[in-house]
């Protein structure tokens, strides 16, 4: 199975974007975050594109031979989309609240993880897509995040069979809250001595932020931080079985 996890920067960068994504139409599955889906000019902050409203729609014309789910955490037109090939048979799908708080029109929102379940040679996957709070106040340690990362794990200890956890979580390496999420899965940023997860695209000095975890029964074929440039975010590549 091939996957790739993006922050897609809400299409700013629209067309190399959707290029990129026709291009590698063999992946298996595509864990995105910032969607937009039918948002409306007045919500949106003017430095985005109105290409990107509709990015969602435009995905999937895109990935055509992909089923796409979107799940918001901001009202109904902004949030995480998973696209599946087809013939892969999810099984089940849906999402979970690990930050809630009133939206205000603010970058602190609420946060939601997304997942999907499926079976792969027979063998139970569960894959899940995170994009973390973003509260203004850098990716260090903050009682939300803790609390935010508890609740990812409780979820991921919930589920059994193998297990991607993937995303943009706004985090650090050395903190605590990545600590938590490593109990009991691989951080693939980590074992592959990752030194960022961010494009030229991205000028601040903070360069980690994305991630994949892996349970450990789930046998890692290949991983790797892809070199295009379509989002100020890289986006990261796995092969598993």
């Amino acid at each position: 199975m091939k996957l790739i996890t993006l922050n897609t920067w809400g299409g700013r960068v629209h067309k190399k974007l959707l290029k990129f994504l026709e291009e590698n139409q063999d992946v298996d599955i595509f864990c995105l975050q910032e969607i937009y889906n039918g948002a409306k000019t007045e919500k949106i902050d003017p430095e985005f594109l109105q290409d990107a409203f509709n990015l969602y729609s435009d995905i999937k014309d895109t990935l055509s031979n992909h089923i796409g789910y979107f799940r918001p955490h901001i009202e109904d037109w902004y949030g995480l989309a998973i696209f599946v090939k087809k013939g892969v048979q999810v099984k089940k799908e849906g999402d979970i609240s690990i930050y809630d708080i009133e939206y205000t029109g603010a970058g602190n929102h609420p946060r939601n993880l997304h997942y999907i379940e499926f079976e792969n040679d027979g063998k139970k996957i569960i894959v899940a897509n995170v994009h973390g709070l973003w509260n203004g106040k850098g990716k260090t340690d903050t009682e939300e995040r803790i609390i935010q990362s508890q609740k990812i794990k409780e979820f991921m200890d919930s589920v059994d069979g193998g297990k991607v956890l993937c995303g943009d979580f706004n985090l650090l390496p050395c903190t605590e809250s990545v600590k938590i999420l490593e109990d009991g899965m691989k951080n693939l940023i980590k074992e592959y001595d990752v030194e960022s997860t961010r494009t030229s695209l991205y000028t601040k000095p903070e360069k980690h932020a994305d991630y994949i975890f892996t349970s450990p029964d789930l046998n890692v074929v290949d991983f790797k931080v892809l070199p295009d440039e379509v989002s100020d975010h890289s986006a990261l590549y796995l092969e598993f079985n």
